[in-house]
């Protein structure tokens, strides 16, 4: 077992939220097209999104999470125009477009990618990215340079719309928010070749509560270990990402020496503890499901940003076997 600290950032996204979204094939132009059946090397298992789950109406009952005296309410945690502050003292004060965003074209940048900038596997963690780094991310998303691979997912097409909207002051201030946070270690990885079975919860999965359990396969699986202490949005929320036996040692190697020419020592690029070198981003301790969706979206050539063309020749010849235990490898390291 190993513990390290989740770079990733995110909520649940409803129904509500995507209106006046594009949701047709031609109004997105953001995302490529649902893999065939054919497809065998995509990773369909990191890319979840089902909008027609169901999810029990928000309430307004106070809930509370452990170390917070704050009290919020599932209907709070679900307005993205709202980032419910549970921590205040683990971070600087919230910019208004963090915690509240702008009406109606922003959502709050806080609410999916929480006020401490942790996120969850449907996205991506800020805490501590350069500013530099998440300004150019921004850019990439408003040009059409980073799109996504298979299905249009609620996640990407929020960031889309978001980013498409904000003013180059908001972006700038919510970069440099983010910036100044410090990650969180709240992934434990474990390795086995039996997990809990699982639901798709609209972009995540949960594990079961019945106990059922199945093969792992070549994949990852993570979960919250408290569910509605996620979906309340909770930046300390705790992970499991369990992965297939024997994958951090196959990751460790692949990152350490590129695997005899298959890839590229990842050092070389992120530095010797894979915390990242000026504008180059951390990938320690980042959330397995979000590194397998960014790898296979370099190989695929659609995240095509300023930086890409340096990651291409570095995924050309990894298989899905690979990202995976890259994956698990860099998520058990501490941020």
């Amino acid at each position: 077992m190993r513990i390290g600290k989740a770079i990733s950032v995110s909520a649940m996204f409803f129904t509500l939220a995507l209106t006046n979204l594009p949701t047709s094939a031609e109004g997105r132009g953001d995302v490529s097209g649902t893999p065939t059946a054919a497809d065998t090397a995509f990773p369909a298992w990191a890319y979840p999104w089902d909008p027609n789950v169901e999810l029990p109406p928000g309430d307004d009952e106070p809930r509370r999470v452990p170390g917070s005296s704050a009290t919020f309410s599932m209907a709070q945690a679900r307005d993205l125009y709202f980032a419910p502050d549970w921590h205040p003292d683990d971070h600087p004060p919230m910019p208004e477009i963090v915690a509240r965003g702008r009406k109606p074209a922003v959502r709050a940048c806080g609410s999916c990618h929480r006020t401490e900038g942790t996120g969850g596997p449907e996205n991506a963690s800020l805490a501590g990215l350069p500013a530099a780094y998440i300004l150019q991310q921004l850019a990439d998303f408003k040009s059409g340079a980073r799109k996504a691979s298979g299905p249009a997912r609620g996640p990407v097409l929020l960031m889309l719309a978001n980013a498409r909207a904000l003013t180059e002051e908001e972006m700038q201030v919510a970069a440099d928010y983010f910036s100044r946070l410090k990650p969180k270690a709240l992934i434990t990885v474990i390795e086995t070749d039996v997990v809990p079975m699982t639901r798709l919860n609209r972009n995540h999965y949960v594990a079961l509560t019945s106990g059922e359990r199945e093969l792992i396969g070549q994949r990852i699986v993570e979960v919250p270990v408290d569910a509605e202490r996620f979906e309340l949005r909770d930046a300390r929320s705790p992970f499991i990402a369990y992965a297939p036996t024997g994958s951090i040692a196959r990751g460790e190697a692949l990152a350490r020496t590129g695997g005899n020419g298959k890839t590229v020592a990842c050092a070389t690029c992120h530095g010797p503890e894979l915390k990242g070198v000026g504008t180059i981003p951390s990938i320690a301790g980042r959330s397995p499901s979000y590194v397998v969706r960014q790898l296979h979206d370099f190989k695929a050539g659609t995240r095509a940003g300023s930086l890409s063309a340096l990651m291409r020749p570095t995924v050309a010849q990894l298989t899905a076997e690979d990202m995976v235990a890259l994956a698990a490898y860099l998520a058990s390291l501490a941020p």
